[in-house]
Formats: structure tokens, C-alpha cells, sequence
């Protein structure tokens, strides 16, 4: 589940019942008095304990309540934009449904108007780009799937929008330039020269290149297309730590981003290699499987590992998962062993 709705009043319970019912992706936690045999969750302790717990559970939380009660509850527990989930706060009668927290990263202020919609209420914004009809670099990099690098420049780059100052975007996909296109001061340039020469104010790239000394260049926001698969062969046993180290590594010396990681990819094999599935888990990565047959299907860039091929029954491993994952994508970085790591990045189509 990624949205849970929590009520502590009777009309606020029957509102949740409501909403819930819209989705069947919602939990709906309503306290014990108010118990029916309708699906729902009850709690029983206070809602100051419950609140925090949810909030490192769920990707967003509508709380039928009073603002206050959910600004002093959750104030001890933020952890910043790129990590805090949407916080919406609604009146019982469903009038206003407020954006309290993450409204563009977290997706709270289109989640105000979607509940507004439902109840004929009221969504309130106050987020300045979205006051002034502009469309901010957050909410347009959550909307495309995009990661922020780094968020601490999100506030810069907005408030050059706001002030109608210069900004070249480099965009070679075209994956947000789009949104742009009637924004006054927005020019979207070629290549990363050409942008740095324009002798703008500030600068947006989207791109998976590795970009060094980004916290250093406040006018320049980084927007990472998650379109990487990195294949993974490694030794029975391997380290978290070793995995994580040579990945980096690799990707460094490539110049590709960490950030624009879409998932891992290796052999059915190692679905019960501990330090690639905490490798995953500590990054956020999903790791897709393939079998040793399909594998050997995928013409390789590089030699026939004989190793593998006694040991798994592939001729290789981190290059045909990588492009098999990657739907049959460019590799970009071949077969790289260091110590007991193999590993091989292709692009996604």
C-alpha cells in the first residue's frame, strides 16, 4: 500500500470510509471505537504515537484532522523533500483538502486536488511556482521519473522561474523539455557547452553522465533518467561492501551516475546471494533474475567466461542481464572483474 488515510472523529471516519473506497491501494485507519466489519484498520493508541509510525511506512498520508495536531506530531520526524512522504490534511466535511508537506517531490499537491475533486471540496496549494502557474523542476522531475541531483539546488532553480531569470535545459530525450515550452527565461540548448556558455542565470541537465563537484555549482540542477541496468556476477559469498565499491567504481570511471540506476540484473543463481540482495535493499534497487538459457542467447561483448560457463551453465552473466534487462539496450560499460565482482552496464531502450 502506498497511501494510508487516518480519521479520529466520527465525521472524519465516515469521510475516510469514503475516500477508501475509491481505491483498493488504500488503507484506511480509523480508532477502535469506531470498529465495523468494513475492511478497515483500527488503532487504539494515540494518534500522536500512530502518525510517525505511518509516516515511515507510506508514500502518503491524508489526515482527516486538525492541522495543528499534525504539524506538532510530525515535526520531530522530518527527514527532508527527497525523503519525507505527501502529507495532506482535510477537514471532515471534505471543504479543503490542504498540501501540508512534499507537495512536488512527495506528489502532495496533485494529491490535494485529487481528493478535492472527490469530495467537491476545496485543494489548497501555497507552493509559489503552482501559484503562479509555473511548473516547478521537482514536481515535473517526480512526474517523469526523473532523481534530483542534488535536492539542496531545487530551491535555486525554482525561484530563478519565479523571477523569470535565464535557465538553460539541456534535454537530449525531450523528456521534460515539453513542460517548459511557453516558460519565459527557459532555453533548451544542444549539449552541456553550449548551455554553459549561454551565459545563463542557472542550468538543468537531464542526463545519466556522472557530473563532479555538483554540490559546488548551485546554479546547476542535475535530472537523472533511471534508465541504467547494471549486470552483477559475483563469487558465492561476496560482500555487500565489495559489490557496492566496484559498482561505483565502475560506474565512476564510465562517467555514469549512480542516481540513474533503473535496477540490477544477474542469474537465477544468486537469488539467494546475500550481498546483492543488501546491496539492493540499501540503495532501493530491484534485482531481476534471468536463467542461464536466456542468458546464452545474448550475443556477448566479451569473451566466454569458462568460469561461469562450469559453474552456472552461462557463457557470461553481468553483459546478457544487463542487455536483457535493459530490453535489448546499448551496453554502455562491458564486462569489468575486479576481485570477486563482474559487472556490465547497458541503457535501457
Amino acid at each position: 500500500m502506498e497511501l494510508a488515510i487516518i480519521a479520529i472523529t466520527p465525521g472524519g471516519a465516515r469521510l475516510a470510509r469514503r475516500l477508501g473506497a475509491e481505491s483498493n491501494e488504500v488503507d484506511v485507519y480509523l480508532p477502535a471505537r469506531y470498529r465495523e466489519s468494513d475492511g478497515c484498520r483500527y488503532f487504539a493508541e494515540p494518534v500522536a504515537e500512530l502518525l510517525p509510525q505511518l509516516f515511515n511506512r507510506y508514500r502518503g498520508l491524508v489526515c482527516i484532522m486538525a492541522t495543528g495536531i499534525v504539524v506538532r506530531v510530525l515535526a520531530p520526524h522530518l527527514r527532508g523533500k527527497q525523503a519525507d512522504p505527501a502529507v495532506v490534511v482535510m477537514d471532515e466535511a471534505g471543504r479543503f483538502a490542504i498540501s501540508l508537506l512534499s507537495g512536488h517531490l512527495g506528489g502532495a499537491n496533485e494529491l490535494a486536488h485529487e481528493l478535492a475533486e472527490l469530495t467537491g471540496g476545496q485543494a489548497v496549494v501555497t507552493t509559489a511556482t503552482d501559484v503562479n502557474g509555473l511548473p516547478a523542476w521537482d514536481d515535473v522531475a517526480r512526474q517523469a521519473g526523473l532523481g534530483i541531483e542534488p535536492v539542496e539546488h531545487i530551491r535555486h532553480l525554482n525561484s530563478l522561474l519565479l523571477e523569470g531569470k535565464k535557465i538553460a535545459l539541456v534535454d537530449r530525450d525531450g523528456l521534460v523539455a515539453g513542460f517548459f515550452e511557453d516558460v519565459p527565461g527557459v532555453r533548451v540548448f544542444g549539449n552541456f557547452a553550449e548551455a554553459m556558455q549561454s551565459g545563463s542565470d542557472g542550468m538543468v541537465f537531464v542526463t545519466h553522465r556522472h557530473l563532479p563537484g555538483l554540490d559546488k555549482q548551485p546554479n546547476l540542477l542535475v535530472l537523472r533518467p533511471r534508465d541504467l541496468v547494471v549486470g552483477i556476477g559475483c563469487n558465492r559469498g561476496t560482500s555487500l561492501e565489495e559489490i557496492e565499491a566496484v559498482v561505483t567504481a565502475e560506474l565512476e570511471k564510465a562517467f555514469l551516475s549512480f542516481a540513474s540506476i533503473a535496477c540490477l540484473a544477474t542469474i537465477t543463481d544468486k537469488a539467494d546471494e546475500q550481498g546483492l540482495h543488501l546491496f539492493a535493499r540499501r540503495h532501493g534497487l530491484s534485482v531481476e533474475y534471468h536463467v542461464a538459457e536466456d542468458l546464452n542467447r545474448v550475443e556477448l561483448a566479451s569473451e566466454i567466461s569458462e568460469h561461469a560457463l562450469a559453474a552456472v551453465g552461462a557463457k557470461g552473466v553481468c553483459e546478457p542481464a544487463a542487455i536483457l534487462s535493459a530490453g535489448g539496450g546499448v551496453l554502455l560499460v562491458k564486462k569489468k572483474k575486479s576481485g570477486n565482482v563482474t559487472v556490465a552496464v547497458a541503457q535501457k531502450q
